[in-house]
């Protein structure tokens, strides 16, 4: 595997899970004794306004700069990386292979038939695929997915990680990242996720990420934009604060009692009213599905004081705050009380820190 260079990679070795979003970089390191998992590392960075911008890096050095204290504020020794892009900057498709060919043989004829799949010159990608498994009904063939980054985005990522001294081993996809650290979070899930249908909302600061699974299976995945991003602004509008102030007076609720009792609670609202949006796109595309039987928040704006509840009043459908460490032991150097305020917003950069693990790859 690995045309071109991997996009998925992975195996067993030392990663850490870097989630570089548009507001922070988030870093995880995990280990695993036997099927118990244990946080050995962990740590959020700032990152300056406009270093992302449309999920792009826009400012090499100050996000390489970032990444780099990140790593000095965890204290680990790992070098090596598993990031991801977002799932609007790569192409990926489903195609059938013939299951008679080597994994070898496959590369080769993907490489000579991927002007078909991939709309840019092969020159001008990166290029990885797994194979998923048998066609439906047969047929000899199996199915396979297809990934694809332009190099360039690949070659900003590796220049903003050089700085900060680490190596890109894995490059992953945000989408399956997500869908990869779903499986931390079935302690929480009614009859752990067997039989249910379960919506997991990843509200970051410009992006809510919607993955709904059934069964413990994605069968659906949505983006849109909309964040925390938008209560920041609310904040600076209504108390006359630039953007960092507000951003640090929302964090530790240093606010008029009117942003509690009016800004925050519209806030949540316009929450809900998203992730409304974003169930009813999933019924409407399914004649099979037309409930939820749970909703698990994730993301910054999961960390609001009872956000769950608030959203579970307003949806009527039982809503519970992302845990996916609950379940795993806390290095000391980990932080664990530090820790337990950031967890809900690492779900990305554990599904990445998962990839050092995973045996399908």
């Amino acid at each position: 595997m690995g045309i071109t260079q991997s996009l998925f990679g992975g195996g067993n070795q030392e990663l850490l899970g870097l989630d570089i979003s548009s507001s922070a970089v988030k870093l995880l390191e995990l280990s695993r004794r036997g099927e118990r998992y244990q946080v050995e590392a962990y740590a959020v960075e700032t990152l300056p306004a406009n270093s992302i911008a449309d999920k792009q890096i826009s400012d090499i050095d100050a996000v390489g700069e970032a990444i780099g204290r990140a790593v000095s504020r965890a204290g680990t020794r790992t070098r090596q990386v598993a990031v991801a892009v977002s799932g609007s900057s790569v192409i990926t498709k489903l195609i059938a292979m013939p299951a008679s060919l080597s994994e070898m043989d496959m590369e080769e004829q993907i490489k000579v038939e991927a002007d078909q799949y991939i709309p840019y010159p092969i020159d001008e990608v990166n290029i990885d695929f797994q194979i998923l498994g048998p066609t439906d009904g047969g047929g000899g063939t199996v199915d396979v997915l297809l990934a694809a980054c332009r190099k360039e985005q690949i070659e900003t990522l590796s220049a903003a990680l050089a700085i900060a001294g680490l190596t890109p081993k894995v490059v992953d996809v945000e989408s399956y990242a997500m869908e990869n650290a779903c499986q931390f979070l079935t302690h929480q899930m009614p009859n752990r996720g067997r039989g249910r249908t379960v919506a997991v909302v990843d509200m970051g600061a410009t992006t809510t990420s919607v993955i709904v699974l059934h069964d413990q299976h994605t069968i659906y995945t949505r983006d849109q934009a909309f964040g925390g991003k938008q209560l920041t602004e609310d904040v600076m509008r209504n108390y006359g604060m630039v953007f960092d102030e507000a951003a640090k007076a929302k964090r530790f609720g240093n606010l008029p009692e009117s942003y509690f009792t009016e800004v925050l609670p519209a806030f949540i609202g316009d929450m809900a009213q998203q992730i409304d949006r974003s169930l009813q796109f999933f019924f409407a595309s399914s004649s099979q599905f037309n409930s939820i039987d749970q909703i698990i928040l994730a993301g910054g704006c999961a960390q609001v004081l009872d956000v769950d509840k608030a959203l579970e009043e307003r949806l009527h459908i039982p809503t519970a705050v992302a845990t996916p460490f609950s379940q795993m032991t806390i290095a000391a150097r980990a932080k664990p009380a530090t820790l337990a305020k950031d967890e809900s917003s690492l779900l990305i950069a554990c599904g990445l820190a998962f990839r050092a693990f995973d045996p399908s790859v």
